[in-house]
């Protein structure tokens, strides 16, 4: 271990050194030499290790009662293990001696005093602080990994404040601990050390908006909390009491990572002697901390709340809809929360709105709402009626121009676990609708997309969507769970499976069987119609090769075989350059474990039942899934969503710790 630091040796009056426990300190034994000096020996107090570091090359290591040579490829090197009881209680001894004298020329006096200095976090991620001497500077990804985590303190512990936490300059109430990271300061040595020395703590600049710091100094209200460290305070002087050996802080995370900040941030205690001029630090250590990044659940994911919007407009009234979330929510045992109009405004697309994802560290798990910034009727629901105790908020505004509809949330999905090429994403991969191949057109915002690129462990992947009337992914993919090996299959919608399908049921003589026969407001149209339907059928080729440029970056980025895709009969038509879906989007579900809300299609009834529906139950109930279908016909479909964009679920964390993902 290289030194810290140098001491030197006086032959005319005795040196005094102050020494951190495990902190070595180079002795300089060749400044102050008597006079014919050609050789030394060192000894020192049992509590104090002395080694004597040398070149082998050069130096020959003495034996029997033979001395060191005084040379300069020779050092003396101290340290101590422990902390002194009292002042300068400790000694080192340099006794210095001609080529073959007996008696010493002269000697130099080392005395000591150990002081333990350390500042802990929970650099082993066990969720409790512990001593460390290891390396708490840096950070590390992985199983084997180390380096402590900081939450973002973006809920709202305190129902009178209208910020969240994070936003507040004091501590205001006491659950906030709760949401920080523990941090301690050991500090033990005699208390007359700390008359002439200090203990301040630091952090940079640029970390100062990032992250607080409370010094905590026992007791239960609100004042035994100092806000200490944080934006325009960079340093501060901790007043050690008489005897006190451990001072308590708590550490709260401000921002998630993003496009300017990489997510690491640190905090530095000195020790200082005030005696000297300048006063430079004899000792100083740093600890690193990580921001946890927010994280999405995908449909895999078991469902805790279905959230979903009571609307009465010149639609009608949304009951019937709300009935059928109802039974689904029962039989999935998942809370539902129906958000009244009052607070929705009529604005029925939730999905859109916001989605919902977590935030985690070894001692707390968080849920946080991402707002998306449609900012339509439901603007204010996410930060007046999720954001509260123990339920974090963030968002991303767009400051120059509006939103675009690739902007909303229906855009935004993740998949599953997955390994691809022999790499690991165990949280899965965010997945967003763009313009992408083409040069032009629709994307998502730069603020939100590098937003979700900045939390770097669910690394995202951009898809082709620009093609749709409203350009969101959720109108041709899905994700169910499946209790097989793989864990769950990709729903992709299907115009070639339908087109197959009704081909099939005009074959067996159902050509007269006819689309939304069972609907009175709509015009019915037979197989033989849509099969015949020559724009029709350009349509849905054309949405198909798009589906298929999609289904091509899909099975590459997420390393999947044909085996894990399912195709979902589905008919588009376009109106100008973009396509809607025909008759109902099946693949724009709900997901709630192995019950499915899906879509009603209306397809062709035949021997009593709907072909469509026939199709779809005999490709997901193999897999132990059950397919309830649900009238969204007036109350979305008409109006350009499905049952997804109509819906949106709060899902259980993953049990993998995102600190072990392997970058």
């Amino acid at each position: 271990m290289a030194a810290q630091r140098a001491v030197q040796l006086s032959l005319k009056k005795p040196t005094y050194a102050v020494c951190v426990v495990g902190v070595e300190t180079l002795v300089d034994i060749h400044r102050d030499v008597p006079k014919g000096a050609k050789t030394f020996e060192v000894t020192g107090s049992s509590q104090v290790e002395v080694f004597v570091v040398y070149d082998p090359a050069r130096v020959t290591e003495p034996t029997g009662k033979a001395r060191w040579p005084l040379d300069t490829n020779v050092d003396v090197i101290v340290s101590v293990d422990t902390a002194s009881k009292d002042l300068n209680d400790l000694k080192v001894k340099v006794s210095y001696f001609g080529q073959h004298e007996d008696s010493a020329l002269g000697h130099g006096v080392l005395y000591v005093t150990g002081v333990y200095i350390s500042l802990d976090v929970d650099t082993d991620r066990t969720g409790k602080v512990k001593r460390s001497r290891g390396n708490k500077k840096t950070w590390r990804w992985g199983p084997e990994g180390y380096g402590a985590v900081l939450l973002v303190n973006c809920d709202r512990d305190s129902l009178t404040s209208t910020e969240t936490d994070c936003a507040d300059n004091q501590l205001v109430s006491l659950a906030d601990l709760q949401d920080m990271s523990p941090m301690v300061l050991s500090c033990e040595g005699p208390d007359e050390l700390f008359d002439n020395h200090k203990l301040i703590l630091n952090m940079s600049w640029s970390d100062s908006k990032r992250l607080r710091v409370f010094c905590a100094r026992g007791g239960n209200s609100l004042s035994n909390y100092k806000q200490v460290l944080g934006p325009y305070h960079l340093s501060y002087e901790i007043k050690r009491q008489p005897g006190e050996r451990e001072i308590s802080f708590y550490v709260e995370g401000l921002a998630f990572p993003d496009t300017d900040f990489l997510g690491l941030v640190s905090l530095s205690v000195s020790l200082v002697n005030t005696g000297t001029l300048p006063q430079v630090p004899l000792f100083t250590d740093t600890v690193a901390f990580r921001l946890a990044p927010w994280i999405m659940t995908p449909n895999t994911q078991p469902p805790l709340e279905l959230y979903v919007c009571s609307v009465m407009d010149a639609h009608g009234s949304n009951e019937k809809f709300l009935d059928d979330m109802s039974y689904l929510a029962s039989k999935a045992n998942c809370k539902l929360v129906i958000c009244p109009q009052i607070e929705n405004r009529n604005d029925r697309w939730i999905q859109d709105e916001m989605e919902f994802g977590y935030s985690e560290a070894p001692h707390k798990s968080l849920p946080v709402v991402f707002d998306s910034p449609r900012n339509r009727g439901l603007k204010d629901f996410p930060y007046k009626k999720i954001l509260g105790p123990d339920f974090g908020y963030v968002t991303r505004e767009i400051q120059f121009s509006r939103a675009s509809s690739l902007d909303s949330f229906g855009n935004l999905d993740v998949s599953p676990p997955v390994m691809v090429g022999g790499k690991e994403y165990p949280l899965g991969r965010i997945l967003i609708g763009s313009s992408y191949p083409k040069s032009s057109g629709r994307r998502m915002t730069k603020v939100v997309h590098n937003f979700l690129q900045a939390q770097q462990v669910q690394a995202p992947v951009e898809l082709y969507s620009d093609w749709l009337s409203v350009g969101h992914v959720d109108e041709f993919l899905s994700f169910v769970p499946t209790s097989d090996q793989k864990g769950f299959r990709l729903l992709l919608a299907s115009p070639s499976a339908c087109l197959k399908l009704f081909q099939e049921k005009r074959e067996e003589g159902y050509g007269e069987a006819a689309q939304f026969d069972e609907l009175k407001y709509q015009s019915k149209r037979s197989i033989n119609e849509m099969l015949a339907d020559r724009s029709l059928r350009s349509d849905s080729l054309y949405v198909q090769k798009c589906i298929d440029w999609n289904r091509e970056v899909l099975k590459r980025e997420l390393g999947l075989t044909e085996r894990d895709i399912i195709d979902i009969p589905q008919l588009f038509s376009l109106k100008g350059s973009y396509a809607e879906a025909f008759f109902p989007d099946m693949v724009n579900m709900v997901v709630l474990g192995k019950y499915l809300g899906i879509p009603k299609p209306f397809g062709p009834i035949i021997n009593g039942h709907c072909c469509l529906e026939e199709k779809v139950r005999s490709l997901l109930e193999p897999l132990g899934l059950h397919c309830i279908f649900i009238d969204d016909y007036l109350s979305y479909h008409k109006l350009s969503g499905e049952i997804h964009c109509g819906t949106n679920v709060r899902r259980k964390p993953f049990p993998f710790k995102w600190w072990n993902m392997v970058l």
